[in-house]
């Protein structure tokens, strides 16, 4: 998982999202989330067909682990 922390000053918007992805593509990660302190968002990587899917909360440590 990467998580990238903002100020509470920066809105959280795709090009934002973006940012993460593009740190991910190296790393390829399962889990990505980015936090301004106010507002979360959480997304779980396919790379079988190059998209990410949001949740509706940050997944449970377990999960996380799982291969």
């Amino acid at each position: 998982m990467i998580v990238e922390y903002k100020a509470p000053a920066v809105e959280i918007t795709g090009r934002v999202f973006d940012q993460i992805v593009r740190y991910n593509m190296a790393l390829q990660v399962k889990y990505l989330t980015v936090s301004n302190g106010m507002s979360h968002f959480c997304c779980r990587m396919n790379y079988a067909d190059g998209t990410y899917t949001f949740l509706p909360e940050l997944p449970a440590y377990a999960v996380v682990c799982l291969p």
